[in-house]
């Protein structure tokens, strides 16, 4: 099929977005890139019956409303061929830090040169038992909800058990691993994987940890020198980059989302799973533009084939 063939052929995807959603995601660049390409985007408005907006080849969203999963249902049952991506039962899996992360121990990930694994983690629930916790310092607070809502994105380094009384329960508390202050982050959309470097937490000695003391918000953790890190840093096996989002997107039943992995500093070999994130910031890709439409028109052919 030639590229002129693909771009008479038009596919109708909707779109339900928080606006900042919409104004970082559906950009100038990524419309026009997807009308070339035979995608029309459709903005839905989540307050009016879907029905009344159709037809749409695909609909994409990011809206967690018992009003807006109403329509989506009453939608779905009219037009059980349209493809919803992705279904809010299970995105809600993702909205629950402690829990998010178990599909990887179920998950049949076979790697020849490298090991993957999540970091420990548990619940604080009650300052009760802060004392007597299984857990090594340092580690991060996470709040449980992972719903993108108001303080889920609020996260703290504890250095000791003082720290854990400033915390706001329940939250999830993962042991802190240095990992050369880079952070990976692997985009998935459907069959399309993408791997790229960002900036981390800088790694913490144990001569600071003699003197570190209590708990510290993100935003004020010292990164000074970790950017030259991150340029020099070695990029994951291409092999285990796409074995995780292969594994990942069956366990979870996905296509939209991101997964963020560590390397242990001290066993290179050694990969960790600390957050997935669903429909993430795309955008922040380079060229996400066709990483976006192609994913979107593989879907849209699938079923009209």
């Amino acid at each position: 099929m030639s590229e002129r063939e693909v771009a008479d052929e038009r596919y109708r995807v909707g779109y339900a977005l928080q606006p900042k959603k919409v104004e970082s995601f559906i950009q100038p660049s990524l419309h026009e890139y997807a009308s070339n390409h035979g995608i029309d985007l459709i903005q839905i408005d989540p307050n009016t019956p879907l029905q009344q907006q159709a037809p749409f080849h695909c609909i994409i969203h990011k809206l967690y409303t018992p009003h807006w999963t109403k329509h989506l249902q009453q939608f779905s049952a009219l037009n059980p061929n349209t493809p919803i991506i992705d279904p809010p039962d299970l995105i809600h899996r993702l909205h629950n830090r402690l829990s998010m992360l178990h599909p990887l121990s179920h998950s049949q990930i076979s790697l020849q040169d490298a090991t993957l694994g999540v970091p420990n983690q548990l619940l604080l629930q009650s300052s009760h038992n802060i004392q007597h916790l299984p857990l090594r310092f340092p580690a991060i607070a996470k709040p449980l909800a992972a719903d993108g809502g108001a303080g889920s994105h609020e996260l703290r380094l504890v250095f000791d058990r003082e720290g854990l009384t400033a915390l706001t329960l329940p939250t999830v508390l993962q042991e802190f691993v240095n990992h050369g202050g880079v952070l990976f982050k692997i985009y998935v959309a459907g069959r399309r994987v993408r791997c790229v470097k960002r900036k981390s937490l800088p790694d913490i000695s144990e001569e600071e940890l003699r003197t570190l003391k209590g708990a510290v918000p993100f935003s004020r953790v010292s990164d000074s020198g970790v950017e030259d890190g991150v340029d020099s840093a070695e990029m994951p096996p291409q092999s285990l980059v796409d074995e995780l989002a292969r594994a990942l997107r069956e366990a979870l039943g996905l296509n939209l989302f991101n997964v963020d992995v560590i390397r242990d500093a001290n066993e290179p070999a050694r990969y960790l799973v600390i957050d997935i994130n669903y429909f993430p910031g795309y955008a922040k890709l380079p060229s996400y533009e066709p990483f976006i439409t192609h994913f979107l028109l593989d879907v849209v052919r699938a079923h009209s084939a």
